[in-house]
Protein backbone atom coordinates (compact mmCIF):
# COMPACT_ATOMS: atom_id res chain seq x y z
CA UNK A 1 0.00 0.00 0.00
CA UNK A 2 1.43 3.55 -0.60
CA UNK A 3 -0.45 6.89 -0.18
CA UNK A 4 0.10 10.75 -1.44
CA UNK A 5 -0.76 13.52 1.42
CA UNK A 6 -3.06 15.78 -0.32
CA UNK A 7 -3.73 19.10 1.63
CA UNK A 8 -6.82 20.86 1.44
CA UNK A 9 -8.82 23.97 2.22
CA UNK A 10 -7.73 26.85 3.97
CA UNK A 11 -7.07 24.81 7.34
CA UNK A 12 -4.41 22.71 5.27
CA UNK A 13 -6.27 19.54 6.63
CA UNK A 14 -4.68 16.36 5.36
CA UNK A 15 -6.78 14.15 2.84
CA UNK A 16 -5.11 10.82 1.96
CA UNK A 17 -5.27 9.05 -0.89
CA UNK A 18 -4.77 5.28 0.13
CA UNK A 19 -3.44 3.01 -2.68
CA UNK A 20 -3.72 -0.66 -2.59
CA UNK A 21 -0.98 -1.28 -5.02
CA UNK A 22 -1.76 -5.08 -5.55
CA UNK A 23 -5.18 -4.06 -7.48
CA UNK A 24 -5.22 -0.30 -8.57
CA UNK A 25 -7.89 0.24 -5.85
CA UNK A 26 -8.00 3.50 -3.80
CA UNK A 27 -9.71 4.94 -0.78
CA UNK A 28 -9.73 9.12 -0.16
CA UNK A 29 -9.34 9.54 3.63
CA UNK A 30 -10.96 12.83 4.56
CA UNK A 31 -11.54 14.54 1.76
CA UNK A 32 -12.46 18.13 3.03
CA UNK A 33 -12.41 20.13 0.27
CA UNK A 34 -10.45 21.43 -2.80
CA UNK A 35 -12.75 18.33 -4.83
CA UNK A 36 -10.96 19.43 -8.33
CA UNK A 37 -7.60 18.99 -7.06
CA UNK A 38 -8.29 15.70 -5.55
CA UNK A 39 -10.00 14.59 -8.79
CA UNK A 40 -7.19 15.56 -10.37
CA UNK A 41 -4.75 13.65 -8.33
CA UNK A 42 -7.00 10.56 -8.67
CA UNK A 43 -6.88 10.60 -12.51
CA UNK A 44 -3.04 11.30 -12.56
CA UNK A 45 -2.06 8.53 -10.26
CA UNK A 46 -4.86 6.02 -12.96
CA UNK A 47 -6.26 4.54 -9.67
CA UNK A 48 -10.06 3.56 -9.10
CA UNK A 49 -11.39 5.10 -6.14
CA UNK A 50 -14.10 2.50 -4.37
CA UNK A 51 -14.75 4.19 -0.82
CA UNK A 52 -14.44 7.53 1.18
CA UNK A 53 -13.09 7.37 4.69
CA UNK A 54 -13.84 9.71 7.56
CA UNK A 55 -12.38 9.81 11.03
CA UNK A 56 -14.68 12.39 12.24
CA UNK A 57 -17.01 15.38 11.56
CA UNK A 58 -15.14 18.42 11.32
CA UNK A 59 -15.93 20.37 7.92
CA UNK A 60 -12.21 20.51 7.57
CA UNK A 61 -12.46 16.77 7.28
CA UNK A 62 -15.92 16.09 5.37
CA UNK A 63 -16.39 19.40 3.84
CA UNK A 64 -15.94 17.92 0.10
CA UNK A 65 -17.50 14.44 1.11
CA UNK A 66 -20.96 14.85 -0.75
CA UNK A 67 -19.75 16.12 -3.86
CA UNK A 68 -16.90 13.64 -4.03
CA UNK A 69 -19.77 10.64 -2.88
CA UNK A 70 -22.11 11.70 -6.13
CA UNK A 71 -19.23 12.36 -8.42
CA UNK A 72 -17.82 9.23 -8.26
CA UNK A 73 -20.42 7.10 -6.98
CA UNK A 74 -18.45 6.24 -4.01
CA UNK A 75 -20.05 4.39 -0.46
CA UNK A 76 -19.12 7.24 2.81
CA UNK A 77 -17.40 4.80 5.57
CA UNK A 78 -17.21 6.17 8.84
CA UNK A 79 -17.48 7.77 11.07
CA UNK A 80 -18.56 6.25 14.55
CA UNK A 81 -22.35 7.08 14.95
CA UNK A 82 -21.53 9.88 17.94
CA UNK A 83 -20.26 12.36 15.43
CA UNK A 84 -23.69 12.24 13.72
CA UNK A 85 -24.50 15.89 14.79
CA UNK A 86 -21.82 17.24 13.62
CA UNK A 87 -21.90 16.20 10.32
CA UNK A 88 -25.78 17.24 10.24
CA UNK A 89 -24.72 20.33 11.32
CA UNK A 90 -22.60 21.13 8.60
CA UNK A 91 -23.89 23.54 6.26
CA UNK A 92 -23.63 25.73 9.55
CA UNK A 93 -20.10 24.79 10.74
CA UNK A 94 -19.62 26.40 7.19
CA UNK A 95 -21.30 29.11 7.82
CA UNK A 96 -20.01 30.12 11.35
CA UNK A 97 -16.39 29.75 9.76
CA UNK A 98 -16.48 31.01 6.60
CA UNK A 99 -15.97 27.89 5.39
CA UNK A 100 -16.79 27.61 1.64
CA UNK A 101 -20.77 25.80 1.86
CA UNK A 102 -21.07 22.09 1.89
CA UNK A 103 -23.45 19.57 2.00
CA UNK A 104 -24.12 16.73 5.19
CA UNK A 105 -24.78 13.36 4.32
CA UNK A 106 -25.46 10.26 6.19
CA UNK A 107 -22.72 7.79 5.91
CA UNK A 108 -23.39 4.33 3.72
CA UNK A 109 -21.61 2.47 6.69
CA UNK A 110 -20.92 3.65 10.44
CA UNK A 111 -18.32 2.63 12.12
CA UNK A 112 -17.35 0.84 15.56
CA UNK A 113 -14.35 -0.11 17.48
CA UNK A 114 -13.14 -3.29 16.45
CA UNK A 115 -14.27 -3.13 13.28
CA UNK A 116 -12.66 -3.50 9.38
CA UNK A 117 -12.29 -1.59 6.09
CA UNK A 118 -10.60 -2.82 2.95
CA UNK A 119 -8.85 -0.32 0.12
CA UNK A 120 -8.48 -3.03 -2.56
CA UNK A 121 -7.00 -6.03 -1.16
CA UNK A 122 -5.64 -4.04 2.19
CA UNK A 123 -7.19 -4.34 6.00
CA UNK A 124 -7.61 -1.58 8.21
CA UNK A 125 -7.87 -1.93 11.52
CA UNK A 126 -11.08 0.55 13.02
CA UNK A 127 -9.87 2.18 16.46
CA UNK A 128 -12.49 3.90 18.15
CA UNK A 129 -10.43 7.37 20.04
CA UNK A 130 -13.21 9.30 21.37
CA UNK A 131 -12.14 12.91 22.95
CA UNK A 132 -11.55 15.11 20.07
CA UNK A 133 -15.05 14.75 19.30
CA UNK A 134 -17.19 11.82 20.22
CA UNK A 135 -16.92 9.37 16.97
CA UNK A 136 -13.76 10.04 16.09
CA UNK A 137 -11.98 6.84 14.35
CA UNK A 138 -8.26 5.87 13.54
CA UNK A 139 -7.55 3.84 10.79
CA UNK A 140 -4.29 1.41 11.41
CA UNK A 141 -2.90 -0.53 8.91
CA UNK A 142 -1.21 -3.62 10.64
CA UNK A 143 0.96 -5.07 7.93
CA UNK A 144 2.04 -1.17 7.01
CA UNK A 145 2.71 -0.08 10.26
CA UNK A 146 0.60 3.19 9.34
CA UNK A 147 -2.24 5.01 11.18
CA UNK A 148 -4.47 7.71 10.09
CA UNK A 149 -5.00 9.35 13.11
CA UNK A 150 -7.33 12.33 12.09
CA UNK A 151 -7.07 14.84 14.49
CA UNK A 152 -6.67 12.81 17.80
CA UNK A 153 -2.72 12.92 17.57
CA UNK A 154 -0.42 15.28 15.93
CA UNK A 155 3.27 15.90 15.85
CA UNK A 156 3.96 17.42 19.48
CA UNK A 157 0.36 17.94 20.55
CA UNK A 158 -3.06 16.80 20.40
CA UNK A 159 -6.53 17.40 19.21
CA UNK A 160 -8.27 20.24 20.51
CA UNK A 161 -11.07 19.30 23.06
CA UNK A 162 -13.15 22.31 23.90
CA UNK A 163 -15.69 22.03 20.63
CA UNK A 164 -18.94 20.85 21.54
CA UNK A 165 -18.76 17.25 23.34
CA UNK A 166 -14.74 17.06 23.29
CA UNK A 167 -13.51 15.62 26.34
CA UNK A 168 -9.63 15.80 27.12
CA UNK A 169 -9.38 12.91 29.21
CA UNK A 170 -11.84 10.68 26.97
CA UNK A 171 -8.91 11.78 24.25
CA UNK A 172 -5.59 11.19 26.45
CA UNK A 173 -6.82 7.43 26.87
CA UNK A 174 -7.62 7.13 23.65
CA UNK A 175 -4.13 8.05 23.01
CA UNK A 176 -2.39 5.76 25.96
CA UNK A 177 -4.56 2.89 26.08
CA UNK A 178 -5.44 2.17 22.52
CA UNK A 179 -3.01 3.92 20.12
CA UNK A 180 0.12 3.26 22.17
CA UNK A 181 -0.02 -0.51 22.51
CA UNK A 182 0.38 -1.00 18.49
CA UNK A 183 3.83 -0.33 18.54
CA UNK A 184 6.60 2.43 18.86
CA UNK A 185 7.36 1.89 14.90
CA UNK A 186 3.90 3.04 14.08
CA UNK A 187 3.79 6.08 11.66
CA UNK A 188 0.68 7.93 11.89
CA UNK A 189 -0.24 10.67 9.49
CA UNK A 190 -2.34 13.53 10.96
CA UNK A 191 -5.15 15.74 10.29
CA UNK A 192 -2.98 18.45 10.14
CA UNK A 193 1.14 19.10 9.84
CA UNK A 194 3.79 16.36 9.54
CA UNK A 195 3.68 12.66 9.90
CA UNK A 196 5.54 11.29 13.11
CA UNK A 197 5.74 7.51 14.66
CA UNK A 198 3.82 6.72 17.92
CA UNK A 199 7.68 6.41 19.72
CA UNK A 200 8.45 9.93 19.03
CA UNK A 201 5.92 10.97 20.49
CA UNK A 202 6.07 8.51 23.56
CA UNK A 203 8.93 10.43 23.80
CA UNK A 204 8.60 14.06 23.42
CA UNK A 205 5.02 14.93 23.21
CA UNK A 206 4.10 16.78 26.05
CA UNK A 207 0.80 16.13 26.40
CA UNK A 208 0.73 12.33 25.96
CA UNK A 209 4.76 11.68 26.20
CA UNK A 210 5.17 7.96 27.96
CA UNK A 211 8.94 8.98 29.04
CA UNK A 212 8.05 12.60 30.01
Amino acid sequence: MRFIIIPVTSYQQNCTLLICEKTGKAALVDPGGNVELLLSIVKREGVVPESILVTHGHMDHIGGVSELALRLGLPVIGPQIEDDFWIRALPEQCRIAGFPQAVGFTPTRWLNDGEQVTVGEETLDVIHCPGHTPGHVVYFSSSQRLALVGDVLFKGSIGRTDLPKGDHQALVNAIKLKLWPLGEDVAFIPGHGPMSTFGEEMRSNPYVGRYI
